[in-house]
């Protein structure tokens, strides 16, 4: 049995749920008696490409064209299902980050396989792999098992742990790389974001304003605490609404569904759709005026008071207890 793992990249520089998706896939290998390969797809991923050993892949397959340096839905479809079919891979792993959403149904269809989509675990009972992953907006969890011959699991970012690498280097195969212009024509245009960024989906910690905060510019006191914490900056749907920040840091169920360690939440009521998308957060602090908000319900800590007070002092102490000052 062989596992392959889309392991995906930006920029030459590997995105953190590749390293988990690698990791899972070695736990349950290692139950399944199966072999770990990774498959890396780029415009020059050759130097890379071994790290993934210290993470559990036993081989690396590379795509490489400099056309594959942008995401091509249909052309990185394309490969994984033919890295799968000549590897006879029958358990494909893929994060499901903005990419691996999009991807992952594609290569589903090639494959012929049934997909289990944003799991929060997987394991290995009977021989068989069970997923549990979230439904009706994440007010209950599934435990499903997947009984096509080929299975196509996406992982949710940040609840599966990566660890540390082992530092192994792992042997790097080169894959015949064989495109039409038809494969690559579903690429309009690249909007890049600024690297100093942090994507709320992948972040480790997120600090989220809401609609208390009363207008834009309040959001200056949010960054200043995200920066001081190296987080990324969340909205609720209220500010996105109102134009305040773009939608791709909107948290919640027409957003984001982010999973982060830390989740401070700033002046946000905490409306159901809103809680859908972040309530799996490990710690949530909540502030906000309001006692009877119902982010408090979720909340593993609170504290009730006005923000524009509490935040800038909060920012002063973590600076001074991280040594930013």
């Amino acid at each position: 049995m062989k596992i392959l793992v889309f392991a995906e990249q930006r920029e030459n520089k590997f995105k953190k749920p590749a390293f988990e998706a690698v990791k899972t896939a070695r736990s349950i290998a290692d139950q399944l008696n199966a072999e770990v390969i990774a498959l890396v797809v780029g415009g020059d991923v050759q130097s890379i490409a071994p790290s993934l050993g210290g993470y559990g892949a036993q081989k690396v397959l590379i795509a490489e064209d400099p056309r594959l340096g942008h995401y091509a839905s249909r052309a990185y479809a394309r490969l994984v299902a033919d890295a799968a079919h000549s590897h006879q891979a029958t358990i494909v792993l893929i994060p499901a980050t903005a990419m691996g959403k999009d991807l992952a149904p594609r290569v589903a269809v090639r494959l012929d396989a049934g997909l289990a989509s944003d799991c929060t675990a997987l394991n290995v009972e009977a021989g068989e792999i069970v997923a549990t992953r979230p439904v009706y907006a994440g007010k209950a969890l599934t435990q499903l098992k997947v009984n096509s011959a080929s299975k196509v699991f996406t992982l949710r970012p940040n609840v599966f742990a990566a660890g540390e690498s082992s530092g192994a280097v792992a042997p790097v195969e080169r894959m015949s790389v064989d495109l039409t212009e038809q494969d690559l024509s579903c690429v309009a245009k690249e909007i890049k974001q600024s690297s100093a960024r942090l994507d709320v989906s992948e972040a480790d910690i997120i600090v989220t304003g809401g609609r208390g905060l009363k207008g834009p510019e309040h959001f200056a006191m949010i960054e200043q605490l995200a920066e001081a914490l190296g987080a990324a900056v969340g909205a609720s749907r209220a500010v996105v609404d109102a134009g305040w920040r773009p939608h791709d840091e909107q948290v919640g169920q027409t957003g984001k569904t982010v999973s982060p360690s830390l989740y401070v939440a700033v002046a946000v009521s905490g409306a159901i759709q809103h809680l859908a998308g972040m309530s799996s957060s490990k710690y949530i602090v909540a502030i906000n005026k309001d006692k009877d908000a119902p982010i408090f319900q979720v909340a593993n800590y609170g504290v009730v008071g006005d923000a524009f007070e509490i935040i800038p002092a909060l920012t002063a102490e973590v600076k001074k207890l991280l040594g930013k000052n």
